[in-house]
């Protein structure tokens, strides 16, 4: 009996199948699902704990420059950003630009799922926070929609 063709996973890719699996995390990722379950464990004041350290970071750090911050309904702090660094960014270099604005707010435990907005932009969801001895503090965290808009047109 053959084995079932599996779909690349790049180009090219002659394997069609990686090396291990990733069941050794998968503690920390319940763990982490577990404290994003329990009511109020996002913490309030995004625009007092969080922003200021973005604004600071964005000012000398990656290419990008903040437009907005606000509040989600849905209890996520909404950042937006646009591209200002060099004209036609790939998505290797969008996404290492991200993830450093993310790790300026990143706690212990954090997790980041890429997607694509409309007219192109890259769109971050984030689940960031202290977990259950993590801390001496109440365990909490951040849920962080960060969203990278292609440079302006000029």
């Amino acid at each position: 009996m053959s084995e079932p063709t599996r779909r690349p996973r790049w180009d090219p890719d002659e394997r069609g199948i990686g090396v291990a699996d990733a069941r050794a995390h998968l503690a920390t990722l319940d763990a982490l699902r577990a404290a994003a379950d329990e009511d109020g464990w996002v913490a309030e004041e995004p625009e007092k704990h969080l922003l200021p350290h973005l604004v600071e970071f964005a000012r000398t750090g990656p290419d990008l420059g903040i437009e907005s911050a606000t509040a989600a309904a849905d209890g996520s702090y909404e950042i937006v950003t646009r591209w200002v660094g060099p004209p036609d960014p790939d998505r290797r270099t969008v996404r290492a630009a991200a993830f450093s604005l993310i790790g300026v707010v990143a706690e212990v435990s954090t997790a980041v799922h890429e997607t694509r907005g409309p007219d192109d932009e890259a769109v971050f969801e984030v689940i960031t926070g202290l977990l259950p001895g993590d801390t001496g503090f109440a365990s909490h965290g951040h849920t962080v929609r960060l969203r990278v808009r292609p440079p302006a047109a000029g």
